[in-house]
């Protein structure tokens, strides 16, 4: 296999290899990166390994044309450049020892074989020579036969693998989902059999690996992994609580797990907003909690929407992930989900447009899409039906917005003019005003303007035994 022709596209490789000769200082291309070149992928990051500091080969670089942002860790070894669009991390190599305690290995320098084997997958541990022997593959685990066999198999024994570094076997699972490959059974095992040690690894690693999987192509086949291997449970047990049929007489709900999957798969076909993801996976996460089931209707999940909403925050505080817009984006999506098809169940009204254009704003769009996400029936009919009321909903909320713009939606009248308007100091009425202004705009009673808000609060001041003593019109 001859990749040179490949490399020269990529990288300076050229320069590098010169810089190489120069220190005589022995390198290797290795990582994802050589294993998404052997794939056909060309990736932006690239890890290269040398066998003794790689500091004075990037300080080198540093001062070429077209090298730039030089950053040294000098204390773990590392050091990386810009290329272009290319982020090179240069790492001497190294050999690593755990203990049971921790996944932080203890580091010391090492040899090319100590650096090839502390690494985890097959697939991670190909090498290209940068060296006089330029192009020469090193592939110790054959790991380009379990590329060609699209298969995830760890370079040591699995057990001890996944003991020594608990966030691997999530790793394995993310391969996996981003590569569509298969995780070798005895790997596979390990995972099942260590799954409890991925306790003592930080929220914020396990999230990483998580949002990768999420991100991937088709996401499901990455949590049914993270499902059968045991580890959802631990690290994400409200998704985990989903999975299930309860059947009681002739009634049954469906399973609320394979359901999340199906919506996540689907917004994936349509958007790469890893948020947008987030929502799929949680619109349904209090179904466990508000599950019901009576003899007249069967099951029912009254209020999963709005518990969902409230549960977002503490899942998201839990898994490390941003406490930000971020959060509040998934949080109302979930609060709105079933918003728009309630809309066609009832009548139509504008009000209720409004009302939902305004509580979701700008993000109206991401909703509808997470609302025809949504639809997995397996009835054909059902599911023309459910697009074509989706279709309604649109329609009408085009033409309330084009009237009314009221998607991004502020009250005419701010609580500082009230305040002026009728010279009284903040208070808690200054709110109720402002939010009686704001519904009656919603519900149609007035126009959204300054002239009838004006007069509307005049009304509502003078019920309140408010007297007008600064009106500026």
């Amino acid at each position: 296999m001859n990749l040179k022709d490949n490399l020269k596209d990529i990288i300076h490789i050229e320069t590098l290899r010169s810089e190489v000769s120069k220190i005589n200082i022995e390198s290797y291309l290795v990582g994802g990166f050589v294993r998404d070149l052997i794939i056909g992928i060309k990736g932006k990051d690239i890890d290269i390994m040398t066998i003794g500091d790689p500091f004075d080969l990037v300080d080198n670089l540093s001062k070429l044309k077209g090298f730039s942002k030089v950053s040294f860790y000098k204390n773990y070894g590392t050091a990386s450049i810009k290329c272009n669009d290319y982020d090179l991390e240069f790492v001497g190599a190294r050999k690593e020892s755990y203990s049971s305690e921790s996944r932080n290995p203890i580091v010391t320098s090492g040899l090319f074989d100590d650096d090839m084997n502390r690494r985890d997958f097959t697939i991670n541990a190909i090498c290209i020579s940068l060296n006089k022997d330029y192009g020469n593959i090193i592939d110790k685990f054959y790991g380009i036969e379990d590329i060609k066999n699209k298969i995830i198999r760890t370079c040591d024994e699995p057990i001890k693998t996944f003991s020594d570094d608990p966030l691997r076997m999530i790793r394995a699972i993310r391969f996996a989902s981003q590569l569509d490959f298969d995780i070798e059974e005895k790997t596979f095992e390990s995972i099942i059999q260590n799954a409890k040690r991925i306790e003592i690894i930080s929220k914020e690693r396990i999230s990483n690996e998580l949002n990768k999987i999420i991100l991937s192509k088709k996401p499901s086949y990455g949590f049914k992994l993270l499902y059968s291997s045991g580890l959802l449970k631990i690290i994400f047990p409200e998704m985990n609580n989903l999975q299930g049929v309860e059947k009681v007489n002739k009634h049954s709900h469906k399973d609320n797990f394979y359901h999340t999957l199906e919506v996540l798969d689907n917004i994936s076909q349509i958007s790469n907003s890893l948020w947008l993801r987030w929502a799929a996976i949680l619109h349904d996460i209090a179904k466990p909690q508000t599950k019901k089931y009576s003899e007249k209707v069967g099951w029912t999940f009254h209020g999963h929407e709005d518990l969902g909403s409230k549960l977002v925050p503490k899942i998201f505080k839990r898994l490390r992930l941003p406490l930000d817009e971020k959060m509040k984006y998934v949080s109302k999506l979930v609060k709105l989900h079933l918003r728009p098809i309630s809309l066609v169940k009832d009548h139509i009204t504008d009000s209720a447009i409004r009302r939902l254009l305004y509580e979701a704003g700008d993000d109206i769009d991401d909703l509808m899409k997470l609302c025809r996400a949504d639809i997995t029936t397996k009835n054909p009919e059902k599911a023309k039906r459910y697009l074509k009321n989706f279709d309604v909903v649109e329609k009408k909320m085009k033409t309330v917005e084009e009237s009314d713009k009221v998607k991004n939606f502020q009250p005419p009248i701010s609580g500082q003019e009230i305040i002026d308007i009728f010279a009284i100091k903040p208070s808690k009425m200054i709110g109720e005003l402002k939010n009686e202004i704001k519904n009656q705009i919603l519900d149609g009673k007035i126009k959204n303007d300054k002239e009838e808000a004006l007069e509307l609060l005049i009304r509502l001041g003078k019920s309140r035994g408010l007297k007008t003593i600064n009106l500026k019109q």
